[in-house]
């Protein structure tokens, strides 16, 4: 065991007054890290969502606008492409979280994993920008998930191997780090004038550098729970670990819930394209643009939201009351836009979503790491929390396309953003932590 007031090797401190076992059982989970740590952190994350969301957001819909068939069609392709993509990461991030769990290597736990999901996600955005035709495109977009969800899968254990006390900090870092990320993309494509194919190279040229350089400034110290040592020479089993998280009341219903507001915020979000050309008229040349006018303000008001909610959840230790606020807030999104769909109020939504979903990703996220059984299956655990979301991200563009289809419109769309958030936000009343908060 490390003694002394600092662990060394990592650049972390271990918070006053912590006990060598923190609440999941861990030396790690007891100990405060310095700002720089945050910076790695927060860093690491801007790449990931750059290159996942400014695809999604602008790069896709363009691929895809199938204006000879009628722009529903392209509506459709968008929806089935992102769901594939979403349902191969999906899969592959609780596999990977696993073996992280299990790795043992001289480079570390964590880090091979997340330098390997890196690299994956570059090479399959390369492939993407020289990809004709829905089924290539989405082929080669299964790739770019894949990499993303395992270089997820590392770098969110990392809260909970590392941190306590700065849960929500680090989990608000994470999140606002999202909505940065799609502005950074997406201004970058936008005013650079930027073809397809480069902005896939730009994007690939990110992830590559930063996933791999913040995967080795972050520290990755070896695990010194014993029941973690323990699997590395056989000694222990571990099956009954394996399926505990899944069978806790709490723990399920967190993830169900989360699936469903990620449902919420995926309707009103990830047909905005389409929803400017074609539900209020905006001009072709103009409507790039005007989104990403709409992105930075949503932007604004996440980063604002998670920082500021998730360092309240750290401090007044009641997660469950703000992710059920902010689930609300995110439902007034819909409302705003069903009243009155013009641009402006458009942009006044944007502000509201921003402000819920910041919120609402920065505590839930936290709160799932409050909620983890067992320290050897952190990376499995929090990919489940991640997969929630993802999966909720995943059937959003699907339903929201089935849904514009329904109708020739987006009034439906909108309202069902508004009803599945209310319906998450209830959700989560049946979600109890079974110890309070560390303060």
């Amino acid at each position: 065991m490390v003694s002394g007031p600092h662990l060394r090797g990592t650049g972390m401190k271990r918070a006053p007054g912590a006990k060598a076992g923190g609440p999941s059982g861990s030396l790690q989970t007891s100990a405060r890290v310095g700002p720089w740590w945050m910076v790695w952190f927060t860093l690491a994350w801007l790449a990931i969502w750059t290159v996942q969301l400014t695809p999604i957001q602008l790069l896709l819909p363009l691929q895809l606008d199938t204006e000879s068939e009628g722009w529903i069609s392209g509506v459709v392709w968008s929806g089935v492409v992102l769901s594939a993509g979403g349902l191969a990461g999906i899969i592959v991030a609780p596999l990977a979280g696993r073996l992280s769990d299990r790795t043992r290597s001289r480079f570390g736990r964590r880090r091979p994993w997340a330098i390997g999901g890196s690299l994956c996600a570059g090479l399959g955005l390369l492939l993407t920008g020289i990809a004709h035709g829905p089924l290539l495109v989405g082929g080669a977009w299964i790739v770019v998930s894949i990499g993303v969800s395992v270089a997820s899968a590392a770098l969110t254990a990392l809260i909970a191997d590392q941190l306590n006390t700065q849960r929500g900090a680090a989990s608000a870092a994470a999140s606002s780090a999202q909505a940065v990320g799609i502005v950074v993309g997406v201004g970058a494509v936008v005013l650079l004038g930027l073809g397809l194919g480069a902005s896939y190279a730009l994007l690939a040229g990110i992830i590559t550098v930063i996933g791999i350089g913040t995967s080795l400034l972050l520290p990755d110290p070896t695990p010194t729970h014993p029941r973690i040592v323990s699997l590395h020479v056989g000694r222990q089993p571990i099956t009954g670990a394996r399926i505990s998280s899944l069978l806790d009341h709490s723990f399920a219903w967190l993830l169900i819930s989360r699936f469903v507001v990620n449902v919420g915020n995926a309707l009103g979000t990830s047909l905005l394209l389409f929803f400017l050309l074609y539900g209020i008229k905006v001009p072709a040349d103009g409507a790039e643009d005007k989104l990403l006018i709409l992105i930075v303000i949503y932007t604004i008001f996440v980063v604002i939201s998670s920082i500021v909610i998730g360092t309240i959840s750290d401090r007044t230790g009641n997660r469950r009351v703000w992710t059920i606020a902010s689930a609300l807030v995110q439902a007034a999104s819909g409302v705003i836009i069903l009243i009155s769909p013009e641009y402006t109020t458009t942009a006044i939504a944007a502000a509201v979503m921003g402000t819920g979903y910041g919120a609402y990703m920065a505590v839930s996220l936290a709160f799932g790491t409050d909620l983890l059984l067992d320290p050897d299956d952190h990376a499995r655990d929090l990919s489940m929390v991640n997969n929630s979301a993802a999966l909720g991200q995943l059937v959003g563009p699907l339903l929201g396309a089935g849904l514009v289809a329904l109708v020739g419109g987006f009034w439906l769309l909108f309202a069902a953003a508004a009803i599945v958030s209310v319906v998450g936000a209830l959700m989560t009343l049946t979600v109890h932590p079974r110890r309070p908060n560390p303060a």
